[in-house]
């Protein structure tokens, strides 16, 4: 009972830094694949559909990272990771090899809930979604009539 009290008290700050934290884990993979920081092999001369995936995980990462349009970018990160999952981990030998363990794809598959959690939760109170949204409430309040309650 009291871990649930304390939980919920911190739900929505937690929430914040598990989209921070997804967000720079997404955005590090667009950094490596579109400017090649750090220099890894596999990713030294990728194909043009990786390059594509890396510039979804560098704009979105960066959106989540802020927390500017959580749910639009996770939702479109979350497909990106599901499709990254099946073409590039799944599918890569040809015939499919359906343990992660195996084919290499845990992470594709827990950035994919992550982001699909995400794209259902929204971004947290530490975020420009709720700075926006704390605003819009500031000036809808301010237009409501004097003795108007706001609703």
């Amino acid at each position: 009972m009291f871990l649930d009290r304390f939980g919920a008290a911190y739900q929505p700050y937690v929430l914040s830094l598990f989209r921070l934290v997804t967000g720079l884990l997404l955005f590090q993979y667009g950094v490596a694949k579109i400017f090649k920081i750090p220099a890894l092999p596999y990713f030294a001369n990728p194909p043009p559909l990786i390059m594509s995936a890396g510039a979804l995980e560098l704009v979105l990462g960066g959106l989540l990272v802020i927390g500017l349009f959580t749910r639009l970018a996770a939702f479109v990160l979350s497909g990106e990771m599901a499709f990254a999952y099946f073409l590039g981990h799944m599918f890569k030998a040809g015939a499919p090899v359906l343990l992660p363990l195996n084919n290499g794809g845990t992470a594709a598959i827990l950035f994919c809930f992550a982001c699909l959690y995400l794209s259902t939760a929204g971004g947290g109170a530490w975020s420009v979604d709720a700075a926006i949204e704390r605003r819009r409430e500031t000036d809808h309040s301010r237009d409501m009539p004097i003795g108007h309650a706001a609703q």
